[in-house]
């Protein structure tokens, strides 16, 4: 088995394209996950089995935001948690290729565990709105609303897009459209998942994370609209 230096080493030859992609994901969470999928692929771990390290880490995040009273404590605990599951998530994908490509058992398994993942978040913030509204101050029925709404945006928005990249046509090596774009890189943080995960560090403030959460909600919302107007443009002129 190849050391985890051999392993980086081959990685960095071998990243997606960084299109479409926010800084955060690029210059964060890739490059941690190039680390977690080089010490695993030492390890001898296979994609799947990574998958589920980083569901294990996800899944055990989100149950502590339903059943917990928040605290400052809670909420690094959360976003800890969460980065490294969303490392893990991005190390999958990148041991597969190390290892000569994935299967499409693993590409269906890392986006069940994504989908579920995104609606056990909001739920989960849902029920911590309810079982704690005191320190949330969510005590108005209507802020129940908030984590269904968010919820709403980010599944969509993941299915939307992910149909988007299966329907479009790959660009050619080299064509200007697959260029990463800077600017896009930076519009997209707002709604990039790793940067989502830091308003956990809230948690806390009670109020102020119920605040910040329904502000990211609604920034959700817009992108949402922004992303479905863009992709039925894109697709509209694809034949099939």
């Amino acid at each position: 088995m190849a050391s985890v230096g051999t392993a980086l080493r081959e990685l960095r030859g071998a990243q997606k394209s960084a299109k479409g992609v926010s800084l955060y994901s690029r210059f964060v969470n890739r490059p941690a996950g190039r680390y977690l999928a080089a010490g695993s692929y030492a390890l001898g771990l296979t994609p799947n089995q990574v998958t589920l390290v980083s569901a294990a880490f996800s899944f055990a995040a989100v149950a502590a935001v339903a059943l917990a009273a928040p605290s400052w404590a809670l909420g690094a605990a959360v976003w800890a948690a969460l980065a490294v599951g969303f490392a893990f998530d991005s190390a999958d994908g990148q041991l597969a290729r190390l290892r000569g490509g994935g299967s499409a058992a693993g590409e269906w398994l890392d986006h069940v565990v994504d989908a579920a993942k995104l609606t056990a978040l909001h739920t989960c913030v849902l029920i911590a709105f309810y079982r704690f509204p005191d320190a949330y101050g969510t005590e108005a029925d209507g802020w129940l609303l908030v984590p269904l709404g968010f919820q709403f945006a980010a599944v969509v928005t993941f299915f939307g897009g992910l149909l988007t990249e299966k329907l479009k046509p790959k660009p050619a090596p080299g064509d200007p459209a697959a260029a990463p774009s800077t600017l896009r890189a930076v519009a997209l943080l707002p709604v990039d998942y790793g940067v989502f995960c830091l308003v956990f560090l809230l948690l806390g403030g009670g109020e102020l994370f119920a605040l910040a959460y329904a502000v990211l909600g609604a920034v959700a919302a817009l992108f949402l609209l922004a992303f479905l107007a863009k992709w039925f443009r894109e697709l509209s002129a694809v034949r099939r």
